[in-house]
């Protein structure tokens, strides 16, 4: 997971089907999501095993991959006792969200979304969130700051969805964290989008740890830079990122600053670089579990 987590889907491979051969369920679903990355996020045969084996073991989110990839339309690849993979992620998911499972609930916004029930959906979208569920409270924010509900000024409607990322970001969950170094930019509070920024670059976000390194190389580029410039600091993070991830965007802060060290501070800047490598927790891009 840790290299599907940095788009090196073909790297993780090997070790995902090690694990979905073992019974894994949750490895079975990503061997079915890192194929079909393999293909531009197109359904293949590949991905359409994978995902049938995690739909037969209970995985809501492999059934609604089998609906958006046609596997009824395709074959004989549909559940019985059902109209479709739709209906049965439904049929078996909303007696867990009915018991209590946060999990449950927030599968229930994706399924009745695509069941063309997105009020239902949200509805259980909310329940997951004021339950305590984190990736639901951020996916909540993220749908007021994108318009969700009526708020008479932007800024109200900005602080209303930093509400629900604070509560997931009290968790610990880093998107969540993440999400609110970007609220407090546009609410240009630019103090507390660097301190958020910090806090998301520890816990392994790919570019809040970029935006972290850039902003020691270059402080004037950006108001939310709230630090003093440190090329040595800047160059390390960044080089230390370029080598673990292969990021391009990285690479490429890296060769535009790369005149701005002398020889001696590029040495230091290696050096530390060395501290910065294959820290924990690991880098990730914190990709939602169903996505694209």
């Amino acid at each position: 997971m840790r290299l599907y987590n940095i788009q090196h889907s073909t790297a993780a491979l090997p070790y995902l089907e090690q694990a979905a051969d073992a019974g894994d369920v949750e490895a079975m679903y990503y061997m079915g999501e890192a194929e079909r990355r393999q293909r531009m996020m197109s359904m293949t045969r590949a991905a359409l095993d994978w995902y049938l084996k995690a739909a037969e073991h209970g995985e809501p989110y492999a059934m609604l991959r089998l609906f958006q990839g046609g596997a009824c339309v395709a074959g004989d690849y549909c559940p019985e006792d059902a109209e479709g993979w739709r209906e049965q992620a439904l049929a078996e998911t909303l007696p867990k969200a009915e018991s209590g499972d946060t999990d449950a609930m927030l599968a229930l916004y994706h399924i009745y979304r695509l069941l063309d029930d997105s009020g239902e959906g949200v509805e259980w979208l909310e329940k997951a969130a004021e339950a305590g569920n984190p990736e639901a409270q951020m996916r909540l924010g993220m749908n007021i700051s994108g318009g969700q509900g009526w708020y008479f000024l932007e800024s109200r409607r900005l602080e209303a969805a930093a509400e629900w990322f604070g509560k997931a970001a009290e968790q610990g969950y880093v998107p969540a964290i993440a999400q609110l170094s970007s609220v407090y930019v546009k609410l240009e509070e630019y103090g507390q989008a660097w301190s958020w920024m910090i806090e998301a670059s520890n816990g392994g976000h790919v570019d809040k740890r970029l935006g972290e390194g850039w902003c020691y190389l270059d402080p004037g580029r950006d108001e939310k830079c709230q630090v003093e410039q440190d090329k040595i600091k800047g160059w390390a993070i960044l080089a230390a990122m370029e080598e673990e991830t292969g990021l391009r965007a990285a690479e490429r802060v890296l060769d535009w600053n790369e005149d701005e060290l002398s020889d001696r501070q590029m040495q230091e800047a290696e050096a530390l670089a060395k501290e910065w490598m294959n820290k924990k927790p690991p880098l990730s891009n914190f990709p939602p579990r169903f996505g694209y």
